[in-house]
């Protein structure tokens, strides 16, 4: 089987900061060149705010969306990364994307963008929040900052995000809808016990509020991508992306699209009467294989097994 060229979040060394290491993903030839069976006007009408819409996912989110009609704000910290989301949605579509630049560790800066991107469409439909970062490593070296770095972008940032999208729409009296972007941390995940603790704490508490918040018409589900070959794949050493396919029975790594897809369906109207779920893309994972994103430990690697 062919593999699909390879298109995520922030990425960060245990240390806490950041890294640049070369991309992998779906580039913009080849998100320009996917089909969608979705016809042009699905999204037509809606107002969609997607967090880290510079890359990967959130970019193949943006387009998508943009190709179905919808109008797109979309945030990150890095402004050049935001641009050209903006230029392939106005060279393939026509239209506009507001960009705005944006930590959403800040929860000032989150209101502000909130009520910016509200203003300036007259409305927020749907909140994408599907900005995040995480590094693999055994948990117990665990720095501090590492850890705190993981925790307060992926739960604390999330959460700022939905709380502000939720006072919007309980002062306009509008429906609100709310996608988050986390993993199916059903089985724990080695090597990413960070992330794990922040995604599971999002998927609880969207659980929670999708039934405290439906009283003002809010709506509040998750996607829980498997392996997703993005521009984070730069993060893992060659010896586990070797073996990441081997994680689900389909023996095969997602692309960006998969996700852009699975959010245009939640976004959508079909989806009215989906609330606190959990929406698994993962190829089967979650009943087949666990994934070392450090590389598996030799105590586990008995005769070099998968």
């Amino acid at each position: 089987m062919t593999m699909p060229k390879p298109f995520s979040p922030k990425i960060f060394r245990p240390d806490g900061t950041e890294t640049d290491r070369p991309a992998r993903g779906l580039d913009e030839e080849a998100l320009r060149a996917q089909s969608t069976v979705y016809r042009d006007d699905a999204l037509a009408g809606q107002t969609l705010l997607i967090t880290g819409g510079g890359s990967g996912m959130g970019k193949a989110a943006a387009f998508l969306a943009s190709r179905l009609g919808a109008q797109v704000a979309i945030c990150g910290r890095d402004a050049e990364k935001l641009q050209t989301t903006v230029e392939l949605v106005r060279s393939e579509t026509g239209q506009e994307v507001l960009a705005i630049p944006t930590n959403i560790r800040d929860p000032d800066a989150v209101e502000a963008l909130v009520r910016q991107v509200h203003g300036h469409f007259g409305k927020i439909d749907t909140v994408v929040n599907n900005a995040g970062g995480q590094f693999p490593q055994d948990a117990i070296d665990f720095s501090r900052k590492g850890w705190l770095a993981v925790i307060d972008t992926n739960l604390n940032g999330t959460w700022w995000m939905m709380q502000e999208a939720a006072k919007i729409w309980r002062e306009t009296g509008k429906p609100g809808n709310i996608i988050n972007i986390v993993a199916n941390v059903e089985r724990g995940m080695p090597q990413a016990a960070h992330t794990c603790a922040a995604r599971a704490g999002v998927i609880y508490l969207s659980k929670t509020l999708a039934t405290e918040w439906s009283q003002w018409g809010i709506r509040v589900n998750c996607i829980g991508p498997g392996v997703i070959e993005t521009e984070g794949f730069r993060m893992y050493p060659e010896e586990a992306l070797a073996r990441f396919h081997e994680a689900n029975p389909m023996k095969i790594r997602g692309n960006a699209w998969d996700v852009a897809e699975a959010i245009a369906y939640l976004a959508s109207s079909a989806a009215r009467f989906i609330n606190g779920d959990l929406i698994i893309l993962d190829g089967g994972q979650a009943q087949w294989g666990v994934v070392w994103p450090a590389g598996m430990p030799d105590y586990f690697d008995e005769g070099g097994a998968a």
